[in-house]
């Protein structure tokens, strides 16, 4: 019997999964299944085993931290990981910043809005269409990616205002490149004016490249523009780079992409390669006012996750960030090429190793279907992919940051002869 078959007797529908495989071991940019099989995994764990499947030296660093500590509550006592991963953080964002540690994604963004809502003293909170941030409660309120993930749990967060992320291919306000006026910039004098007036607003979270949404990356003049009117109006400007962090999209954080600083970081998924450990990354004066015992957690900062984190560090300054620029650089010309060959690609688009195909059908429209058409025969013939976007119509490619070019050229036979199978 598979693990898939024995799964569905002992666990629950409610978390959803992509494939049924069932894997073994994974090295590297491969998983092993029961099956026997070998498969080319541009997932990653979703995002997560950004230096690789069971990379040795994080498999070394976890093994000497296992004999020395597993656990002692970071709420208790210091140990050396968790204090040196820190400092480690604070150096790479500008030296005036202050990490606290917990376990997801989601937990890391709750306590971001707990820290910009006590810090300000301000109630609202505005997001951004198409967003994902997590599926706990006070996360949830914040995702618009899916309803799914809202449904049947509202009453949610309270003064949630939501604002249209900037998706040029599929302007929200229906301009095309050649007469946009930004007005994704505009919308605010209208959020401002007929919503929520800024004085009231703690914070606005923004994920720098959509994840969950699209694998969109926003135009620079929005960036810079949404920066400029959370200065004017006192706003904290928290970017969620759960999926964008720790080397996935080229540089250690996405920020590194744009001329400025976010006011609060969360960070989880790559962070550790497969450990539970996020982070929420903050400057100073902020992580000072927010008092003992006004946010905490067991677990946090497991000494394990943290000592695994500090060899991922080292990994991708090593060489991992380079890698990912490199081989992200060939990736998204090869797409380009297939989007110049096959109508059924719109669009490609993303940065470093987060690159994103949308497929479209012969009205433009977005396809989902083709997608998952696509995405069986993939898994049919040994390469693992990912969909997103609202209707699951673009695949996102998530390799490796260790990632070889023989890898990619595997990878994209595959693909593309998926693609022939499923537009014939």
């Amino acid at each position: 019997m598979s693990l898939w078959e024995r799964a569905k007797k002992v666990l629950p529908p409610v978390a959803a999964r992509s494939t049924q495989l069932g894997i073994v071991e994974g090295h590297g940019s491969y998983l092993y299944g029961e099956d026997g099989r070998k498969y080319l995994d541009f997932a990653s764990g979703v995002a997560v085993c950004n230096v690789g499947h069971n990379h040795p030296e994080v498999v070394q660093a976890i093994r000497e931290q296992l004999g020395k500590l597993v656990h002692g509550g970071h709420n208790v006592v210091y140990y050396e990981p968790y204090v040196a991963l820190a400092e480690e953080i604070v150096s790479m964002t500008g030296g005036d910043t202050m990490v606290y540690f917990s376990n997801s994604g989601a937990e890391a963004n709750e306590g971001a809005l707990k820290l910009a809502k006590y810090v300000t003293g301000r109630p609202a909170l505005v997001a951004f269409s198409g967003a994902f941030h997590g599926r706990t409660l006070g996360a949830a309120s914040i995702t618009t990616s899916n309803a799914s993930f809202r449904k049947k749990y509202e009453p949610l967060l309270p003064s949630i205002y939501f604002a249209e992320y900037p998706y040029c291919y599929r302007c929200p306000f229906g301009r095309k490149q050649e007469n946009c006026s930004m007005e994704c910039l505009g919308q605010f004098d209208c959020l401002f004016s007929r919503a929520v007036d800024p004085s009231q607003i703690a914070a606005m979270i923004i994920e720098p490249v959509a994840g969950e949404g699209g694998y969109i990356v926003p135009p620079a003049p929005f960036m810079q523009g949404l920066y400029e009117i959370c200065r004017e109006q006192g706003i904290l400007l928290i970017f969620d780079e759960i999926q964008t962090g720790f080397g996935r999209t080229g540089k250690m954080f996405a920020y590194e992409h744009l001329k400025y600083r976010p006011d609060i970081m969360t960070c989880a998924k790559g962070i550790a390669n497969g450990l539970p450990l996020s982070a929420i990354i903050a400057r100073r004066d902020l992580m000072e006012q927010w008092p003992a015992g006004a946010h905490g957690g067991t677990f946090g900062g497991n000494p394990l996750a943290c000592a695994a984190a500090k060899k991922v560090v080292e990994i991708l300054r090593g060489g991992g960030l380079d890698n990912a620029k490199k081989m992200g650089s060939y990736l998204l010309a090869k797409l380009n090429a297939f989007k110049s060959r096959y109508k059924s690609i719109g669009d490609v688009r993303g940065t470093g190793l987060m690159l994103g195909v949308e497929f479209i059908d012969g009205e433009g429209g977005p396809n989902g279907n083709l997608v998952h058409a696509i995405l069986d025969y993939c898994i049919g013939h040994g390469l693992i992919l990912l969909s997103c976007g609202p209707h699951k119509h673009v695949i996102r490619f998530i390799c490796a940051t260790t990632v070889t070019k023989q890898e990619i050229d595997d990878g994209l036979a595959i693909l593309e002869a998926a693609l022939q199978t499923a537009e014939a």
